[in-house]
């Protein structure tokens, strides 16, 4: 029976709504954090950074899942592991347990992203899957602009808002358990196919090698600004522009509201223009709008420049979809993943740089540094092919083709 590509794009959109608020909500909860526990930004930055860095790791172990047992399997994995871990931050009794224990829900987070931007691909036509997955990574700023409003309502009690955050996270398991069917592509190639294990290795071969590289460095190098940028925001619009806590809240939710509309619109740019292009543009234009805000010291032109902002950074949608048309469906969670969450994993260092920048030329000189990060992004995207599908269904040395019988 086929899979209903509507109950998959809606139930892909809810699971990353619930990656993406725990993710941010940890962004609107720092100043809170470091007041209760006595942190230094340093520190504070750490704990992005060791979510990051579990991001990066699942680069290597939500791949191997989802390519050899399955992508409804791993998806339900995944937001299980982060919805415990995010849930167990409420009784952290220290510094280094919290640092753990964000590391190992990152691991869940970042696995969520590979699989539903491979559901998503294996689900549309190749027409219909720029939009389609855009819609589903926009999940991530309106999961954002939730996280702006449960923090208002929770905060300072920043405990018992990541209880409620990781409790919650019930609801989309259920929804993949009782509406998904797991992706016919992946099951119709694991019967046409000798099983044999998917590793990390199958994307370095001399087939794959240089868009996996190239990917990698692109996701980077664009992740590093990102994080770099968003995560400090709310302490950046506090610290530096001098608005309130209430006030901060306001300003994310426009920001994500912009993001939302960036998604969805750059997403049906793609499907005409071709995604590499669209990510190239989006990059270009997140990079020119970047120092703009943060030299922006009149507090209603921040309010209007973060949604435009915002909405270049739809790049962050757009890899989902072109990043996993750069791999066979055999080894497509493995590959997107990598390239996606390496990335993520090396953009750890950004919180933590960004904080050190911070001591010396203040979060708005640390802002425009980040604007740097998406003009090499952009130069290594114009590197990659320009269509993703070239070779996506193209068979690999990973597949072997199955022995005919009798």
């Amino acid at each position: 029976m086929q899979q209903n590509r509507w109950v998959v794009l809606g139930g892909c959109f809810f699971a990353y709504l619930f990656d993406a608020l725990e993710i941010v909500l940890l962004s609107l909860a720092l100043p809170a954090i470091r007041d209760d526990m006595g942190l230094s930004a340093t520190q504070g930055g750490l704990l992005a950074t060791a979510t990051l860095i579990g991001i990066g790791v699942s680069s290597v172990l939500g791949g191997y899942v989802a390519d050899n047992f399955g992508r409804k399997k791993a998806l339900i994995a995944s937001l299980l592991i982060f919805g415990v871990f995010t849930a167990a931050i409420s009784v952290v009794p220290n510094f280094t347990v919290f640092v753990l224990v964000r590391f190992l829900a990152g691991i869940g987070l970042g696995s969520v992203w590979s699989v539903v931007s491979a559901y998503v691909v294996e689900t549309f036509a190749e027409q219909h899957r720029g939009r389609a997955a855009a819609f589903v990574i926009s999940a991530f700023p309106a999961g954002g602009a939730i996280a702006a409003t449960i923090s208002g309502l929770f905060l300072p009690d920043w405990r018992q808002m990541f209880l409620v955050a990781g409790i919650a996270v019930l609801l989309p398991v259920l929804v993949v358990i009782f509406t998904f069917g797991e992706s016919e592509s992946w099951a119709r190639r694991q019967e046409q196919t000798v099983h044999r294990t998917v590793s990390v290795r199958d994307v370095l071969t001399p087939a794959l090698r240089r868009r996996t590289l190239l990917g990698t460095l692109m996701a980077a190098l664009a992740l590093f600004g990102y994080w770099g940028a968003t995560t400090w925001l709310p302490t950046y619009l506090t610290a530096e522009r001098g608005l309130a806590e209430g006030s901060v809240a306001l300003f994310v939710t426009i920001l994500n509201i912009g993001m939302f509309v960036g998604y969805n619109v750059f997403g049906m740019v793609a499907d005409r223009v071709g995604r590499r292009r669209t990510i190239v543009l989006t990059l270009v234009g997140v990079s020119a709008t970047l120092p703009i805000y943060a030299l922006t010291t009149d507090q209603t032109a921040l309010l209007w420049l973060g949604p435009l902002f915002g909405a270049f950074t739809a790049f962050f949608g757009l890899f989902g979809s072109y990043l996993s048309e750069l791999f066979p469906t055999n080894v497509r969670t493995t590959g997107a993943g990598f390239c996606f969450n390496v990335g993520r994993g090396v953009s750890a260092l950004a919180p933590f740089a960004l904080a050190g920048l911070a001591t010396s030329i203040g979060f708005q000189g640390g802002l425009i540094v980040c604007a740097g990060f998406f003009v090499l992004a952009a130069i290594i995207a114009a590197m990659l092919p320009a269509d993703g599908t070239a070779r996506a269904d193209a068979p690999s040395s990973v597949a072997t083709p199955a022995r005919a019988t009798a």
